[in-house]
């Protein structure tokens, strides 16, 4: 399933907009689970000019992965 977020949007009102959607998906299309999601973001300055993000040792970042929310001993343990 694809979604499409049109318009330049600072990362809070990203982060609201993906937000919003997957609770539509959920409440709406009663979608409980994904296999896995992959985002494609294009950073921009704010004017809509194309920028690359570099970590602290200024190298260009092209993929950041994530293995899902941070899991407490608690949850690990099932304490």
């Amino acid at each position: 399933m694809q979604i499409t977020i049109k318009g330049e949007l600072s990362i809070p009102e990203l982060r609201q907009t993906l937000y919003e959607t997957l609770h539509e998906l959920e409440e709406t299309l009663a979608v409980r689970y994904s296999l896995g999601a992959t985002l494609y973001v294009n950073p921009t300055n704010g004017f809509g000019d194309a920028v690359v993000p570099h970590d602290k040792h200024g190298t260009a970042v092209k993929k950041l992965l994530s293995r899902g929310p941070y899991r407490s001993a608690a949850d690990e343990y099932k304490v």
